[in-house]
């Protein structure tokens, strides 16, 4: 199967300089992209391990609840357990559009303006 993508460039690729780093990274533009990176996934991150510590607490000192019958053979304990799967793909996946739409955009910028490309 061909594709249309081009070989790479045999030409060697000019890196950015140190103070083109710093530079960038003082920006206005790069501060931006780190707000919106560190708004998303700090609160996310706090409020997940606090729901698996809750979890895992639970477990341990409240065998009565976590024990409670929901229905057949499937206790709270269960429900939980599975819950922390599927907050964990959740996330993943809510995480991935967020890159995509708020920060993919502006990293890229970023990019091509430091390799030469605006």
């Amino acid at each position: 199967m061909a594709t249309e993508t081009p070989p790479p460039s045999k030409s060697p690729v000019q890196l950015p300089s140190t103070e083109e780093f710093e530079a960038v990274q003082e920006s206005a533009e790069f501060g931006e992209l780190r707000r919106s990176y560190r708004s998303f996934a700090f609160p996310l991150t706090v409020g997940f391990i606090t729901w698996y510590l809750l979890y895992v607490l639970l477990s341990n000192y409240a065998d009565d609840f976590m024990g409670t019958k929901l229905f057949g053979n499937i206790n709270v304990a269960m429900v939980l357990g599975l819950a922390q799967f599927l907050t964990t793909f959740l996330i993943a996946w809510w995480y991935s559009r967020h890159a995509a739409a708020q920060l993919d955009p502006k990293a890229e910028a970023i990019k091509s303006r430091m390799e030469g490309g605006e």
